[in-house]
C-alpha cells in the first residue's frame, strides 16, 4: 500500500532546539493611524490609509500555533486554501489561497506579498507553502477585499502581507510525531561589519495517511507522504540614508497523492533586491524593487479501475519550467494629516506544461507541449487624509494585461512527428480599478468604517493552457478566458472596551467572468464510464453577500480567549451555473481557541476550526459535510530559552472529508483529512 521509499532528496535536515511558549490571540483590530512614514528594507511601510478596510493582523507567535503557514493564517475565519486540506497533504494545484469564502480557486484569488514581493506561482498562481516555514515569518497582515493601489492586479478577495523576521528574533525547533513525521527548522541572524545577515532553513517529511477509508479502499489507495524543505538568505545594510536588501530563497518538496502510482514534486528559486530611503526633510521617500521567480512542477497522475482495484498511468507531466520577473517603484511622502503614495509595477509570466500522455498498457506514446505568456503593469496613486478622528482614503489604479505565444504542439513521441499543433491568438486589454474608504474612530475606543472597492485577476498560465487530469477526473484548459473583475463594498464597526477587542465587517461581493471548472461530459475508461470531463471556464457572476467578525478577550492575566465568524451567501447570479453555490465554498465558518498559563513555565493552547458543509462539483452534486477539528498543545520552559512540549493535531481524530469522486461501481468516494498526530518537541528562542 505504501510507496516502496520516500525520496529523502528534498528533505533539509536541520538540527534545532525549540523556543519558549506563545499565547494564540487574534488581534481584531485594523492598524492603528501611523504618524510618519517610515521606510526599511526589511519591512516596507503600510499602505496609505490602510485601517479604513478590513484587516486583522498576526504576530510571529500567533503563526507559531502551527508547522505549516497555511494552517496558521485559518486562524483567520474565510481564508483557506482550495481544498478542505492544509498543504502537507495537498497537491501544489490547489495550495491556491482566497479569502471570503466568495469562490476558491486552485490559482487563488488572494495576492500573496513576503515584504512587497509576489510569492504566487508565475505558472498556476498557487503558492508552495514549503517555501514560507514560519520559522521565517514574523507577522502577517490579512487585507480583506479588492486590493488597488500598490498591491496590484490578483489582489481579488484580498491580499495576505507577510513580514520576514528580524535577524535579532531567531528561532529553532525539532519534533517528531505520528505517522513517521519528522520536522525541524532554525532561523537567526548575524551582523559583520554594516551587513545584516539572516538565514533560515526547515524541512518536513511524514508517511502521511490514506486518505480513503474502508470499506471503499482498495489496492489503488496509497499514502499521501511528503518530503520537503526550503532555505533562504537575507543580507541588508543602510549606504547612506538608502536602505539596500537582497534575499535569496530556494524550496523543493515531494508528495504522494493517496493513489498508487500518482505523485507530484515542485522546486523554485525565489531572489529579490529592495532599496529604500526614509523620508527626509522634504518628506519624501521612495522604493524600487525587483525579482526572479525560477519555478518547476511535476505531477505524475493515473486513472482509477472501477471497484478501486488497481491503477493504470494515464499522464506523466514531466516539466512544467516557469519563469516571472517582476519590479516596482514609488514615491511616497506625508504632510501634516495628508499622506500619499504613486507608483508603477510590472509582471512578466512565462511557461509550458510538458507531458507525455496516451498510455497503451507498456509506455505513453504522445508527448504535449502547452504554456504562454502573461504580461500585467500598472501605475496608481493612492492618497488619505488622517487627523487621528477621521481617516479618508482614495486609491487609483490602471492596468494594462497581454497574454501571448500560447500554444499547444501534440507530437508522437517515438519519431517527433507533429500530429496537433494550436497557437492561440494574443489578447490585451486595460483594466481602471480603484479602493476608497472612510473611518472614524471615538473617544471610547469604539470605530466604524466604510469602504468600496474594485480589482482584477489575470487568468494564470496554467488555466489558459494546462489540461489536467486527477484520478478518473480530466479537465481541459480554455485559451480564451478573460479576466475576472471584482466590486465590493463593506461597512465595519470595532473597539476596544478594556480587556475584550472587537471588529465586525459586513460586506457585498460581485465577481464578474468567475472562472470555473465547468462540467461539460463524462470520461470513458474502457467500456464504462469513470468520471468527469470539465473545462475552465468563464462561468458566469457570483453575488456575495456575507458577515464577518473576531472578538478577542483577555478573561485574566493568564488566560486568553478568541473567535472569529465568516458566514458568506454566495451564489452564481448568471451563466451555466446559475442559482448553484461555488465549488468549495463553506456558508460558515467558525474558528477559536484559548491560552491558560496555570504556572509560571507552563502554558495550555486550544483552538479549534469548524466549517459548513460545501460542494466539491460545480453542479452541487457531491457533498463534502461538515468538519471540525480541535488542536490542543501543552508547552513547558526548561530555562528562559528553551522549551518542551506536546501537540496533539485533531484531537477527537474527527474524519474530515476533503474530496469526493465516483466509481461506477462504488458510488460516491469521499477521501479523509489528517487524523490525529501527536507531536513532541523542543524550540529555542532568542
Amino acid at each position: 500500500m505504501r510507496e516502496a521509499q520516500i525520496s529523502t532528496g528534498a528533505f533539509v535536515r536541520a538540527a534545532a532546539l525549540g523556543a519558549a511558549a506563545t499565547v494564540i490571540c487574534v488581534s481584531a483590530l485594523a492598524a492603528e493611524p501611523v504618524e510618519q512614514v517610515v521606510v526599511t528594507s526589511a519591512k516596507l511601510p503600510e499602505a496609505v490609509g490602510g485601517s479604513a478596510f478590513s484587516t486583522v493582523t498576526l504576530d510571529a507567535q500567533q503563526l507559531s500555533t502551527s508547522d505549516r503557514l497555511d494552517d496558521a493564517l485559518e486562524q483567520v475565519p474565510g481564508l483557506s486554501l482550495f481544498r478542505r486540506t492544509v498543504s502537507v497533504s495537498a497537491n501544489a494545484t490547489t495550495q491556491g489561497v482566497s479569502l471570503r469564502d466568495i469562490a476558491p480557486s486552485g490559482a487563488g484569488r488572494a495576492l500573496v506579498l513576503l515584504d512587497g514581493i509576489p510569492m504566487n506561482d508565475p505558472f498556476g498562481g498557487w503558492v508552495i507553502w514549503t517555501a514560507l516555514p514560519y520559522e521565517d515569518i514574523g507577522g502577517a497582515e490579512i487585507v480583506r477585499g479588492a486590493g488597488a493601489g500598490p498591491y496590484g492586479a490578483g489582489a481579488l478577495t484580498g491580499t495576505i502581507l507577510l513580514t520576514e523576521r528580524r535577524s535579532s528574533d531567531g528561532v529553532a525547533d525539532a519534533e517528531g510525531g505520528s505517522l513517521d513525521s519528522v520536522r525541524a527548522g532554525a532561523s537567526g541572524g548575524e551582523s559583520i561589519d554594516d551587513v545584516d545577515l539572516f538565514a533560515n532553513v526547515s524541512g518536513e517529511r511524514t508517511n502521511g495517511w490514506i486518505p480513503v477509508r474502508p470499506p471503499d479502499r482498495g489496492a489503488a489507495d496509497n499514502h499521501v507522504w511528503f518530503d520537503g524543505g526550503s532555505a533562504s538568505l537575507r543580507a541588508q545594510t543602510e549606504v547612506g540614508n538608502v536602505f539596500a536588501s537582497a534575499r535569496l530563497s530556494y524550496y523543493d518538496e515531494g508528495r504522494g497523492a493517496g493513489v498508487d502510482g500518482a505523485t507530484s514534486s515542485a522546486r523554485g528559486l525565489i531572489g529579490s533586491l529592495t532599496f529604500a530611503e526614509n523620508p527626509g526633510s522634504s518628506g519624501v521617500g521612495w522604493r524600487v524593487q525587483g525579482w526572479a521567480v525560477r519555478s518547476e512542477f511535476s505531477n505524475a497522475s493515473v486513472s482509477v479501475a472501477p471497484g478501486r482495484v488497481g491503477t493504470t498511468p494515464a499522464n506523466d507531466q514531466y516539466a512544467t519550467p516557469a519563469l516571472g520577473l517582476g519590479a516596482n517603484a514609488a514615491l511616497l511622502g506625508q504632510i501634516g494629516a495628508f499622506r500619499w503614495e504613486a507608483g508603477a509595477d510590472v509582471r512578466d509570466d512565462s511557461g509550458e506544461s510538458r507531458e507525455l500522455f496516451h498510455f497503451d498498457g507498456a509506455e505513453f506514446l504522445m508527448n504535449r507541449r502547452s504554456g504562454g505568456r502573461s504580461i500585467v503593469g500598472g501605475i496608481y496613486g493612492e492618497v488619505s487624509i488622517d487627523t487621528s478622528q477621521w481617516l479618508l482614503t482614495l486609491g487609483l489604479r490602471g492596468d494594462y494585461w497581454t497574454t501571448s505565444q500560447g500554444h499547444l504542439v501534440e507530437t508522437l513521441r517515438a519519431t517527433g512527428a507533429v500530429t496537433s499543433q494550436l497557437d492561440y491568438q494574443g489578447r490585451d486589454g486595460v483594466v481602471p480599478t480603484a479602493r476608497a474608504g472612510v473611518r472614524r474612530n471615538f473617544d471610547d475606543g469604539e470605530y466604524v468604517r466604510i469602504a468600496g472597492y474594485v480589482g482584477f485577476r489575470v487568468p494564470t498560465l496554467n488555466e489558459l493552457y494546462r489540461p489536467f487530469r486527477v484520478g478518473n477526473d480530466v479537465t481541459q484548459a480554455n485559451a480564451d478566458l478573460r479576466p475576472e473583475k471584482l466590486y465590493g463594498a463593506e461597512a465595519g464597526w470595532g473597539g476596544t472596551w478594556e480587556f475584550l477587542r472587537w471588529d465586525t465587517t459586513l460586506f457585498w461581493n460581485q465577481l464578474h467572468n468567475a472562472i470555473a471548472n465547468v462540467t461539460i461530459g463524462q470520461v470513458l475508461c474502457g467500456p464504462v464510464l469513470c468520471g468527469a470531463l470539465r473545462q475552465r471556464q468563464n462561468a458566469g457572476d457570483i453575488d456575495a453577500l456575507g458577515l464577518e467578525g473576531q472578538v478577542t478577550e483577555t478573561v485574566s492575566e493568564s488566560l486568553d480567549v478568541w473567535t472569529g465568524l465568516s458566514l458568506t451567501d454566495a451564489k452564481f447570479v448568471s451563466g451555466q451555473l446559475d442559482g448553484l453555490r461555488p465549488a468549495q465554498a463553506p456558508r460558515a465558518t467558525v474558528t477559536g481557541g484559548a491560552a491558560w498559563q496555570p504556572l509560571t513555565r507552563m502554558s495550555l493552547q486550544a483552538q479549534l476550526h469548524w466549517e459548513s458543509l460545501r460542494y466539491e462539483d460545480d453542479r452541487n452534486t457531491l457533498r463534502l459535510g461538515s468538519a471540525f477539528v480541535l488542536d490542543a498543545r501543552a508547552t513547558y520552559n526548561l530555562t528562559d530559552v528553551l522549551a518542551a512540549y506536546v501537540a496533539i493535531d485533531n484531537l477527537t481524530d474527527a474524519k474530515v472529508a476533503t474530496a469526493a469522486t465516483t466509481d461506477p461501481l462504488l458510488g460516491a468516494i469521499i477521501s479523509y483529512g489528517q487524523p490525529r498526530m501527536i507531536w513532541l518537541g523542543l524550540k529555542y528562542s532568542e
